[in-house]
């Protein structure tokens, strides 16, 4: 495992290193549940091996059972472990939501995409970083909705009044898979856990970000 499981107390987490465990993401009060795994060595070596010829990315629908087209990228076993990675993650969300396919996201980014905390209008989305820093969140428990957005005032997430005492800054660690609960999910309006991109330097980029919602 890449770093223990975090002591300090979170109100509206769930992280456990059971898959199974991704299900507390239809707890009403859990806004984040993630399944802490160890790096796939395979999909890592291959990513750091072939990074500045990953191009941006690509999107695609995934039917049940159906494995993604990786051709436009290098090959490797790297490659291969990538898409049957995804085939399972899309194959678990689609059952976990009961969603008759999923739109697959692949981000290859070299700058953070969305820099500053704010809350996705969806109803659960999937994150999972294979390469880079991975989506930092802060918990619900000590932060200001009203900082979010415009009312931040232009301002600095740090220096907004956003982020109160004993607020800190969480990280999803590498591979681990994250659902993340937006505010169109039933009953969670006015709430979603808040997140951002992270800063990316120029020795971790290109940042690979994998993105996979449900598609009804």
């Amino acid at each position: 495992m890449n770093a223990p499981l975090p002591r300090t107390a979170t109100t509206c987490a769930a992280i456990s290193e059971e898959a199974l465990d991704l299900t507390r993401i239809f707890d009403p009060g859990i806004q984040i549940a993630q399944w802490w795994r160890p790096v796939n060595g395979a999909i890592a070596d291959w990513l750091n091996t072939h990074a500045d010829h990953l191009g941006s990315g690509f999107r695609q629908i995934l039917a049940p059972g159906k494995t993604p087209d990786l051709a436009r990228l290098p090959a490797g076993a790297g490659r291969d472990a990538l898409a049957a990675d995804l085939t399972l993650l899309a194959e678990m969300l689609g059952e976990l939501l009961d969603a008759r396919s999923i739109g697959l996201r692949l981000e290859v980014v070299g700058q953070a995409m969305c820099p500053r905390l704010h809350v996705d209008r969806v109803g659960i989305r999937l994150l999972c970083t294979y390469r880079g820093p991975g989506t930092e969140w802060v918990d619900d428990a000590a932060v200001d909705r009203g900082r979010l957005g415009a009312g931040a005032r232009g301002l600095p997430d740090e220096s907004s009044g956003l982020l109160g005492p004993g607020s800190r800054i969480e990280v999803i660690p590498p591979f681990a898979v994250a659902l993340l609960k937006g505010s169109l999910w039933q009953g969670n309006g006015g709430r979603g856990v808040i997140h951002r991109s992270p800063a990316v330097t120029p020795g971790e980029t290109p940042r690979v970000l994998l993105a996979m919602d449900a598609d009804w």
